[in-house]
């Protein structure tokens, strides 16, 4: 749901404007939650470049390519293209010694780059879909497959919900300055935001991607990844694509052709081919 709800947000507001409102916001109240229940929500400074670095590739990197990827294509696309987060995550493990390459690894991130060529090349002429967009959201896959496994030798040390907490506020920030710049044309910087004008439609979507689809579902992630581990964990991409890709359609009226059909049938078999291995 979370392709829908930014859709949705990015009709009121600009895409580098977006992330750091969420997620500073996710972040600081995940930490004032802990706070708040005991738990304790301070982390020692040797700690904090690792977790600023985490932040960087899992939030800022992440949700430049995702959120500026998703300002550019459609909902369905970022999601069968997202689906390929499992790949990269494996690629790195690989690596980094730990995970073995295998022929059906192999043969499975051959499949998924091919199926991602088909989506890709789909989107040559769309009206709601480009190339660059699905390029974006191409590297917030493979930043958010990185952050998975970068994150394991954290999550020994620290309380995953504390890691969630201090890499989304960390990360969002560091989109900051690019809110205030725009990027290079990426996107329409800060000052160009009439609050106002700002409709209920997208303020409801800004609230549903803060509280549920970054707060509560990056700290969900990051427990899970703690307890069974990055790979396990990865695995259930299929069901974020799934029910990106249905709400997509539903909710945003989007079409779902027979090209885009045998790309998402190739990407879902090459990162099954891939993690199966």
């Amino acid at each position: 749901m979370d392709f829908v709800s930014v859709k949705y947000a990015l009709e009121g507001m600009p895409p580098l404007v977006l992330v750091p409102v969420r997620y500073v916001l996710a972040g600081s109240l995940l930490l004032a939650l802990l706070r708040f229940s005991g738990r304790g929500a301070g982390i020692v400074w040797r700690d904090l470049p690792l977790l600023f670095g985490l932040g960087l590739v899992g939030v800022a990197l992440n949700q430049i390519g995702y959120t500026a990827g998703l300002g550019l294509t459609s909902g369905s696309n970022g999601a069968l293209i997202f689906a390929t987060a499992p790949i990269w995550g494996l690629l790195l493990g690989v690596a980094l010694h730990l995970e073995r390459a295998s022929w059906r690894s192999a043969s499975g991130l051959g499949l998924a780059v091919t199926g991602v060529a088909l989506i890709v090349g789909g989107g040559l002429g769309s009206p709601e879909a480009s190339v660059a967009g699905d390029l974006l959201v191409c590297l917030s896959a493979l930043s958010w497959g990185a952050y998975t496994v970068l994150s394991l030798p954290v999550l020994r040390r620290h309380d995953p919900l504390l890691v969630a907490g201090w890499t989304m506020l960390l990360g969002g920030a560091a989109v900051i300055p690019f809110a205030l710049t725009g990027l290079y044309g990426l996107s329409d910087p800060l000052g160009s935001v009439n609050w106002v004008s700002v409709g209920p439609v997208s303020w409801t979507a800004v609230a549903y991607s803060t509280l549920l689809a970054s707060g509560f579902a990056i700290a969900a992630w990051q427990t899970n990844v703690s307890r069974i581990g990055a790979n396990k964990v990865l695995v259930y991409m299929y069901v974020v694509t799934l029910v990106g890709l249905v709400a997509s359609i539903v909710l945003l009226g989007e079409g779902l052709g027979p090209g885009k059909i045998l790309g998402a049938s190739v990407i879902l078999l090459g990162v099954y081919l891939a993690r199966r291995a």
